[in-house]
């Protein structure tokens, strides 16, 4: 939607100014008119003006924009109004240019699922799904509210994975630096030196002068051919589905990663589940919505499966206890959510079961990477020196005998 500069007076005179999206200028126009100005000049501005990606909108706006609709949805305010004060006190201008689309939208006789289901990019299929059933159900605040909490969630939960990387991350990039700077400038100048003390080298010694040779020699095809690598087997890895099995089940099976990945996974399929199914979504559907969502081939090939064994009459939890695949604990509360008829309930349960261990996991995670990547370091920086001193010590007791 093109973006417009105006210039505007209300009925008193006063000059009003500032950015807006319209589809064309009588559109703008006429929302001029419904705020009580009057248009006097427009300017379109450039597309590079908008940014490469005029759609991309944080998360943490996404949960605003929840909050925000929740409030004036609860409190009576119409629809269109609430999006429009969204609009004009919305930072990013990303989200102010959804916000005019989406009122546009209403006001051209859509819904507001609708007018969320025109930008994929920002709300996705389950965030539409959700609203839809809301509104059908007469609870679009109550849903709003838990899709707000749902993006909280993940919001915490990433925020503390880049915490957990950050130090990783930063170490790493120092050892790196230091391995490269003994191999190509420090070790070359003690060569000579080493090589002239009239010993045999010890293994670790010759390891470490061939190591800084191939360094200097083919350190950058070497760079070179792992960028290239890299970029082939992500390629592949994202765009081939025989890979990326295979990949995910490598994910979950790695030591200390994997099991926090997997309460990450049965916490959001738990947390979707419970969301999609209070808001009135069948079953079958929201199953189908939570598959897309896991983001892991393993469980999403689980849930799949279980889906299809639901549609032909079996009992949810038997379904996934036939997997093999989920663990006990979801298996338990989805039985005693059937059986109760608060499916959403248990399922909440489990979440919120998921979602501490997660925290606490990732807690206990970021306090052992540390002394690890510590005593990692010291290692390196042992190794080096043992192979660099160990001759020269050599030479000093062959002087004393």
């Amino acid at each position: 939607m093109p973006l417009y500069r105006y210039r505007a007076i209300d009925g008193r005179g006063q000059t009003a100014k500032g950015l807006l999206d319209a589809e064309n200028t009588e559109a703008l126009e006429r929302d001029l008119q419904r705020r009580g100005l009057i248009l006097v000049r427009v300017t379109p501005q450039r597309a590079r003006d908008r940014g490469l990606f005029p759609e991309r909108v944080a998360r943490r706006a996404l949960i605003q924009f929840c909050f925000q609709l929740e409030q004036l949805t609860a409190a009576g305010v119409p629809l269109v109004e609430g999006l429009q004060d969204l609009r004009d006190g919305a930072e990013q201008p990303a989200l102010r240019h959804v916000a005019a689309a989406m009122v546009e939208s209403i006001l051209s006789g859509g819904n507001l699922s609708q007018a969320l289901a025109e930008h994929p990019a920002v709300f996705d299929e389950v965030f539409v799904g959700v609203v839809r059933a809301g509104e059908h159900a007469g609870r679009l605040p109550e849903v709003l509210a838990s899709l707000g909490a749902q993006l909280r969630w993940e919001d915490e939960i990433a925020a503390r994975t880049r915490t957990l990387l950050q130090y990783p991350l930063f170490v790493g990039g120092v050892v790196m630096a230091l391995i490269v700077f003994l191999l190509v400038y420090l070790v070359p100048q003690l060569a000579g030196f080493i090589r002239s003390l009239g010993h045999d080298l010890p293994v670790q010694t010759r390891a470490l002068l061939w190591a800084s040779e191939a360094c200097i020699r083919y350190g950058w095809i070497v760079l070179l051919s792992l960028g290239v690598l890299s970029a082939i087997v992500g390629t592949i890895a994202r765009r081939s589905a025989w890979l990326r099995e295979p990949v995910d089940r490598l994910k979950l099976a790695l030591p200390l990663f994997g099991p926090v990945l997997r309460k990450l996974v049965l916490a959001r399929f738990a947390a979707s589940f419970a969301l999609m199914y209070g808001s009135g979504i069948l079953v079958l559907d929201a199953l189908r919505h939570v598959e897309a969502l896991l983001g892991n081939r393993v469980l999403q090939r689980a849930v799949h499966a279980a889906a299809g064994q639901v549609a032909d009459g079996r009992p949810l939890a038997a379904a996934f206890a036939q997997l093999g695949v989920f663990p006990p604990l979801v298996i338990r509360m989805l039985r005693i959510g059937e059986q109760t008829g608060a499916l959403d309930t248990a399922l909440r349960s489990v979440s919120d079961f998921y979602h501490r261990e997660v925290r606490e996991a990732v807690d206990r995670l970021q306090a052992l990477a540390e002394p690890l990547l510590t005593m990692l370091l010291g290692a390196l920086l042992a190794g080096v020196m043992l192979a660099v001193l160990g001759p020269v010590y050599d030479t000093i007791a062959g002087v004393k005998l």
